[in-house]
């Protein structure tokens, strides 16, 4: 349980789903970790076995290292003063989960209006913007590299019907991904992406709950199932440990094997 020991850690978005999950699974392999998001409750209507507790709670309940500090990915200066705040506490920084995303969907592209499209790109690409630009700051003043994950979709690696405005986000999101990755290799700076599709989160509750949708969804899965927080959290492990040290630049699909057929059998 030591493959991040010795690490410092920011995940964002991570009072709730995928950022609690990666969070709370960092701190359990060593990490010292800064849990950041709006509001330190978890959201409403998540599948946390224990929301009561905030994720800093549930960290120092299981023994692990970690503290709270708020944070609007949209506010740049927010991000930054994250970023020297985790220097701060923890004496440094080696990897930076830029997790934080909004979901907009249900219209077709000329049903959405403004708001829909400002919400993706304020959050699932300036976010991810900022959360990349201050860490690699931060990386490079070290010296010794660093490492960066950013949650991005196979809505970043294909289209989908009825929610274009967050599948361009993710698409900025994918390619900046790999922009990055091309111009700090060279610094020992490691840029990746984890792809998910549907997992059992507050965001998606609905659609989980939706027994036609979860009927259509399981079916057209290989596997056969919702993805898990876990899964997600496990490959975020792998990230950020020097296990994958020769991985670079990539965007992995976590997605049951969603995005290898149009059908399943």
């Amino acid at each position: 349980m030591d493959r991040l020991k010795g690490k410092v850690a920011i995940v964002t978005g991570a009072s709730s789903g995928f950022g609690r999950g990666i969070a709370t699974a960092y701190a359990a392999e060593g990490a010292s970790v800064v849990v950041s998001d709006i509001h330190e409750a978890a959201n409403q209507g998540g599948f946390e076995g224990d929301p009561q507790l905030t994720t800093v709670a549930a960290i120092n309940e299981a023994g692990g290292k970690a503290q709270y500090v708020a944070c609007n990915v949209t506010k740049q200066d927010e991000v930054a003063h994250l970023v020297k705040e985790t220097v701060r506490l923890f004496g440094g920084l080696d990897v930076m989960v830029n997790n934080a995303g909004i979901y907009r969907a249900g219209k077709l592209a000329h049903e959405f209006g403004v708001e829909d499209l400002d919400a993706c790109f304020d959050v699932n690409v300036r976010g991810t913007w900022f959360g990349c630009q201050e860490a690699i700051k931060v990386f490079l003043e070290q010296g010794r590299g660093g490492n960066i994950i950013n949650i991005v979709s196979t809505a970043g690696l294909q289209g989908h019907p009825n929610q274009s405005v967050y599948n361009i986000s993710k698409g900025a999101a994918a390619n900046l991904t790999r922009c990055l990755a091309i111009e700090y290799g060279r610094d020992k700076i490691r840029v990746n992406g984890i792809c998910p599709t549907y997992a059992k989160t507050s965001l998606t509750r609905a659609l989980f709950d939706n027994k036609d949708f979860d009927k259509i969804f399981t079916e057209a899965i290989p596997l056969k199932r919702w993805g898990e927080v876990e899964d997600i959290a496990n490959l975020a492990i792998f990230l950020g440990s020097d296990e994958s040290s020769y991985i670079h630049g990539d965007l992995i699909r976590i997605d049951g094997g969603e995005t290898l057929c149009r059908f399943s059998v």
